[in-house]
């Protein structure tokens, strides 16, 4: 771990970034013990051609001239392969954190060798990273688009409905089921759009196209604030480009 490498540094909900001589955010680069020989680092992949290491600080490493900046800010910021990087190191983080003792016995974990996964020396009980899978669905009525808004969103922004999956349900039930849940109408022809890792904290989002099919939108007030119908030429503030929700909804209105 000696060798040049480029670091992921979380602190809290932020990241360390560095600014290079163009005047760029990068993600700090060097040795391990250029940064005090992180702790329980993770390998989590490759940044322009070298091994990137993610892990935890309590404040910035001495020597190191950076800022932290929100991670949601940094999605914004950063192009897809970045974000996607960023993306695995914020959840592979979150699992080595939640589960440093095993939850059955209580004991310690540690790392196994060779694979993401804490193994509890005590019951031999081992718990990968979690990835709980989420649906999206946008829903089609002629030339209009249901979108709707959340008390969590930004002031004015509206998205796709989603939510997450129950046990023993499948993807397409997942969606039947939110869409009546969120707002009280019924879809059909329900088609695949794509997938994206959502980091906050371990969401899989699965994104789906739908048609309208029936019924008067009835929004549920503990989880939607206000949903309708907008013609895709008019439509309102809509989530930041580099989400899945976004990428759905413009792919609707080419």
């Amino acid at each position: 771990m000696n060798a040049l490498s480029y670091w992921l540094f979380r602190s809290g909900n932020q990241l360390l970034t560095t600014i290079d001589q163009n005047g760029n955010n990068i993600f700090p680069y060097g040795c391990a013990s250029d940064f005090g020989s992180p702790k329980d680092s993770l390998l989590v992949g490759t940044w322009q051609g070298l091994a990137c290491y993610a892990a935890e600080i309590d404040k910035i490493p001495d020597g190191i001239s950076g800022e932290l900046m929100p991670v949601r800010s940094l999605f914004n910021l950063l192009g897809a392969e970045a974000v996607s990087l960023v993306g695995r190191a914020m959840q592979l983080l979150d699992w080595q954190k939640n589960h440093r003792y095993c939850g059955r016995c209580g004991a310690p974990t540690t790392v196994k060798t060779g694979a993401f996964a804490m193994s509890c020396a005590g019951c031999d009980l081992v718990v990968y990273p979690r990835i709980s899978p989420a649906i999206m669905v946008l829903i089609s009525r002629g030339d209009e688009l249901l979108l709707a808004r959340s008390h969590r969103f930004k002031p004015g922004v509206f998205s796709a409905l989603a939510g997450f999956v129950e046990a023993g349900e499948t993807l397409e039930q997942c969606a039947v089921r939110e869409v009546r849940e969120e707002v009280g109408i019924e879809i059909t022809n329900l088609r695949y759009f794509g997938s994206q890792p959502w980091p906050f904290p371990d969401s899989l989002m699965v994104a789906f196209f739908a048609d309208y099919a029936g019924g008067t939108i009835q929004p549920d007030p503990l989880e939607i604030e206000a949903a309708g119908w907008f013609l895709r030429d008019a439509l309102p503030i809509l989530p930041e480009p580099v989400s899945i929700a976004r990428q759905l909804i413009d792919a609707a209105t080419l």
